[in-house]
């Protein structure tokens, strides 16, 4: 069953470091930093969330980029979950995903973990699957044995293109997410962008 409480915070996964502002992995980052470029928040540098965090009054929701690296980002959630006393069904994480083409988001409460590793210390920390996911497609190397290389990388400039809309849909979800709207949020974002094709008739 999906929780309908309004999120208290929203937190973007990736890797810290210059090296890896631009692979496909910090995609989560990149959500984030729109988001907080929207609501006028600047995310500060705070050791004891191990992060970069950044509250929105007007809101009332705190945005978080871990700075563990992926496989830790559960340190960093759970100390600003447990500091400002943040249930796990009031946090959204919005992180990249394999299994969904550029260009394309899933919403969801709850579920698997994919095998993402962000997402594995995170329910190992908070004890509990129950929490919203953002997920962003970046599509899959085809061969499981090219994940780790290929998550690291940039995505070809068309796939980037995709993913760059895609965030800007999520984001427009906005004002349904933060009034815990989510059926409504979840129409927006998790419909299939239209495939152009001049040569077909309507």
């Amino acid at each position: 069953m999906s929780s309908q409480s309004a999120p208290k915070l929203i937190v973007g996964l990736g890797n810290p470091g210059a090296e890896y502002t631009e692979t496909r992995h910090n995609a989560g980052f990149w959500f984030c930093e729109r988001l907080a470029h929207n609501l006028g928040v600047t995310l500060n540098h705070e050791s004891r969330f191990h992060g970069f965090a950044g509250r929105s009054r007007d809101a009332n929701v705190w945005l978080l980029m871990p700075q563990t690296f992926m496989n830790r980002s559960g340190q960093s959630v759970l100390a600003l979950a447990h500091f400002y006393r943040i249930l796990p069904d009031e946090i959204l994480i919005v992180h990249d995903e394999l299994d969904i083409p550029p260009g394309q988001l899933r919403l969801k409460y709850g579920g698997g973990l994919g095998g993402h590793n962000g997402l594995k210390d995170i329910t190992s920390r908070l004890t509990t699957q129950d929490f919203w996911r953002l997920r962003i497609g970046i599509g899959h190397p085809g061969d499981k044995n090219q994940v780790a290389n290929y998550v690291l990388n940039r995505a070809r400039r068309e796939e980037q293109v995709e993913i760059d809309e895609a965030i800007e849909r999520a984001l427009s979800a906005w004002p349904k997410i933060i009034a815990a709207d989510w059926n409504a949020a979840s129409q927006i974002i998790n419909a299939r962008p239209a495939a152009p094709n001049p040569g077909k008739a309507s």
